[in-house]
């Protein structure tokens, strides 16, 4: 409802016509619960596919203020998110997203690019059955970045920086810096919002792909992590026994191409 509502609103902002045709929507989902996957904005992300196709309004709803679609209807039930997952979802396929200060003022969105997922190296997702609620993570540290507080703003600036060094290495298929880089990006995380904030289950889900020498980081807020097992397909079978007896789920990572075509890169701002 909420997403129907928000695409309707914008539509009318941008004196976008759409005929009276009635429709009946509908959901399913594999995505798993609370696992920092993005199973929520997923079934958004869907719907307003749905609702561009049924209303033949595509080419005139700019693929990179979809994101924004999405995130405006999750706000209206109160969640608290950012643009990542949305942008991800939007696009499919392996993006590079900028968020600087500068695209955000005047665009009122990141710049987004597409990139070959054939670069990828292969990954493993961990995720627990059981998860803890990813919503409530991103708390304290969020108001914590409002009050101005001086470690949480280097650190968010690190973050954003491991993400153009990821881009590089994945380039230039330099594996040793990405797995690198996947580390630490979840120290930071780890260092802003601490350990009780990140929960056991969280910090063992990391710590079983790092004591066979994986590198690992979360895949959003919790619940699941992403693993890059630099010395496979030995490594990846010494995973595979520590996520059975530490009663995680392990699953190998199937990156699928982008699904948009070309009347939606058609929108896109040159």
């Amino acid at each position: 409802m909420a997403i129907c509502k928000v695409f309707y609103n914008y539509c009318k902002e941008n004196k976008i016509d759409l005929h009276k045709g009635n429709f009946t929507l509908s959901y399913d989902t594999n995505v798993p619960r609370q696992t920092g996957l993005s199973g929520s904005s997923a079934i958004v992300c869907a719907a307003l596919n749905c609702l561009l196709d049924f209303y033949k309004v595509r080419h005139l709803v700019r693929v990179e203020v979809r994101p924004n679609i999405i995130l405006k209807a999750e706000e209206e039930l109160g969640i608290v998110a950012g643009l990542q997952d949305r942008v991800a979802q939007v696009y499919g396929g392996l993006v590079y997203m900028d968020f600087s200060k500068e695209h955000m003022d005047k665009l009122g969105h990141g710049i987004y690019t597409p990139m070959d997922i054939n670069l990828l190296p292969p990954l493993h997702l961990i995720y627990a059955e059981n998860p803890s609620d990813s919503g409530k993570v991103h708390s304290t540290v969020r108001q914590r970045w409002l009050d101005g507080d001086k470690l949480i703003i280097k650190s968010m600036s690190e973050v954003a920086d491991l993400a153009l060094e990821g881009r590089t290495a994945i380039l230039e298929k330099d594996h040793s810096k990405f797995a690198d880089l996947m580390n630490r990006n979840f120290d930071l995380r780890r260092s802003m919002f601490g350990d009780d904030c990140l929960g056991a289950l969280n910090l063992e889900m990391v710590e079983v792909a790092r004591r066979v020498g994986a590198a690992s980081k979360f895949t959003g807020s919790g619940g699941a992590v992403v693993v890059f097992c630099l010395n496979a397909p030995s490594q990846v079978k010494l995973l595979e026994d520590a996520c059975q007896k530490a009663g995680f789920v392990i699953e190998p990572v199937k990156v699928v191409p982008s699904c948009l075509n070309d009347d939606d890169f058609k929108t896109q701002l040159k």
